[in-house]
């Protein structure tokens, strides 16, 4: 079992700066993959970026150059660097984790990035 719980959303102006947390429990060491993804309303949820156990990093073409995402393995958090942010970031973002061929998600939170 694994447990996610993500923070550090909020409200911005286009261009600022955003961090997210991932802070990962339970059996974190059979973890290969985490992810970050988002949801706007109405849309489907989209990978934003992922990072492997061996730390291959991917990023989708729209966050490429703004977003970073990075992990700490003492804190057991990967986090989602967020900057150059533009509305069209506006969305539920949520962390997720493949550990043993089982996806597990977190809550997600709202990121809101006003004009």
């Amino acid at each position: 079992q694994v447990q996610l719980v993500e923070s550090g959303g909020g409200l911005v102006q286009s261009g600022g700066s955003l961090r997210l947390s991932c802070v990962v429990a339970g059996n974190i060491f059979s973890i290969n993959y985490m992810g970050w993804y988002r949801q706007a309303p109405g849309e489907q949820r989209d990978l934003v970026a992922s990072i492997t156990r061996s730390g291959i990093r991917n990023y989708a073409d729209s966050v490429k150059g703004r977003f970073t995402i990075s992990r700490d393995n003492p804190e057991n958090t990967v986090y989602l660097q967020m900057n150059s942010l533009k509305p069209e970031d506006t969305a539920v973002y949520y962390c997720n984790a493949l550990s043993r061929g089982v996806l597990y998600w977190g809550r997600g939170t709202q990121v809101t990035v006003s004009s």
